[in-house]
């Protein structure tokens, strides 16, 4: 049979981890290529970049979806196990798990960037004729969104070491820092997995910047901002940057936004972002040009 689509794929991957226990990734591709019945063949055909397997692609799309509504999480890399809430889906008997039974989970609505009021059901979305660049860019858009989820998942499960080192590499592909002998030298664990320290804001050391980093799963709130505030004047710093895995509090937002440009927020969403835009991390499969004729060419007074 064809190799099924990654919606189609849900359902099974959830089936899969229905006995509630640890499974590796490659072996749950591999039950899944088994419940299709795919072919040795079917198994091993290639995406058009050549680089990976269609059914991979596939089953890792359907698990990003899955992931993101809650249903299934990764305890550490390559691993997956269904939550409470996957077994509460698989008890309510679907005939199918796809996009649109996802919507009902606000994390995932959050993450597609749809809101939906509390007690009204989410609309099934309208059929829309786009062109192909448009298409292709919101392509990209999905991407991004998958990516930025899947960093943040791997940050969580990496040691308090290698994230001191991703925030360093990050703050000198950003231009601060100086070389990485003089960041390494002025930035310091903090003693809750993080880093707690200053760094140049250029090579010159003429103005320094005060860090924190915090890989916290759960919300940086005020307090915290506020004691961060009260440590600039102390380490002698002109500005704070404040980082965190997670996200910030009401209160945490507007405490820093009262210190004016002096305090910068970097929650877990921005310092995804911030990696992919600065290649940390990540790493290039694809590229597309989009061409289009080029009317100076052929036009009459062309030289």
């Amino acid at each position: 049979m064809a190799i099924p689509d990654f919606q189609s794929i849900m359902l099974p991957f959830l089936q899969l981890l229905a006995d509630g226990k640890e499974h590796l990734h490659k072996d749950l591709i591999k039950g899944v290529a088994n419940h299709f019945n795919l072919t040795e063949e079917e198994r091993q055909e290639l995406l058009p970049s050549q680089r990976q397997a269609i059914i991979t692609n596939r089953v890792g799309w359907a698990r990003t979806y899955l992931s993101k509504a809650g249903l299934v999480e990764s305890p550490s890399r390559g691993v997956q196990v269904i939550t409470k809430r996957g077994l509460d889906a698989l008890k309510s008997n679907p005939k199918t798990v796809n996009m649109q039974f996802l919507m009902q989970y606000p994390e995932y609505r959050t993450f597609r960037g749809i809101e939906t009021p509390v007690g009204i059901e989410p609309a099934k979305p309208a059929i829309i004729a786009l062109t192909p660049q448009e298409t292709m860019s919101s392509a990209y858009v999905e991407l991004n969104k998958a990516l930025t989820a899947e960093l943040l998942e791997t940050i969580q499960q990496q040691t308090p070491g290698f994230f001191e080192q991703l925030v360093l590499d990050l703050l000198l592909a950003m231009g601060y820092g100086g070389s990485r002998e003089d960041a390494a030298q002025v930035v310091g664990k903090s003693g809750d997995e993080g880093i707690d320290g200053i760094i140049k804001q250029d090579r010159l050391g003429l103005d320094i910047i005060y860090v924190q980093a915090k890989r916290w799963k759960d919300n940086v709130g005020g307090p915290v901002v506020q004691a961060f505030i009260g440590a600039l004047h102390l380490r002698g710093a002109q500005r704070g940057i404040l980082i965190t895995t997670s996200g910030f509090s009401q209160q945490a937002r507007e405490l820093a936004a009262k210190a004016g440009t002096r305090v910068i927020l970097i929650d877990g969403t921005l310092l995804a972002q911030l990696m992919i835009e600065h290649n940390i991390g990540v790493s290039v499969v694809n590229e597309y040009k989009i061409k289009r004729i080029d009317s100076d060419y052929f036009s009459e007074d062309a030289g």
